[in-house]
């Protein structure tokens, strides 16, 4: 049981680094797109305000519905795969 239950967190962690990297380039302006000059050495494409706070939490959810949606095609049999248990 408890080798399952660190599976599913296992699952869960991979697609919540897989949605995270979906999730940071959406919202973002970079300095040279605010039209903002960059000083002492900065990178002109960096993002103005990134807000990662909220796209953490962003990331969070929609990894938990991305996760409850594979979890209840498992469980329910809708998939059906050879040798898939």
């Amino acid at each position: 049981m408890l080798a399952t239950a660190f599976s599913l967190f296992e699952i869960y962690y991979v697609i919540w680094w897989t949605v995270l990297f979906v999730i940071l380039p959406l919202g973002v302006t970079s300095y040279a797109e605010a039209g903002i000059k960059v000083t002492d050495g900065g990178d002109p494409g960096a993002p103005v305000n990134p807000r990662l706070k909220r796209k953490f939490w962003t990331t969070t959810w929609v990894s938990a519905v991305v996760f409850a949606l594979g979890y209840a095609v498992w469980a329910q049999h809708w998939l059906h795969l050879p040798n898939l248990e």
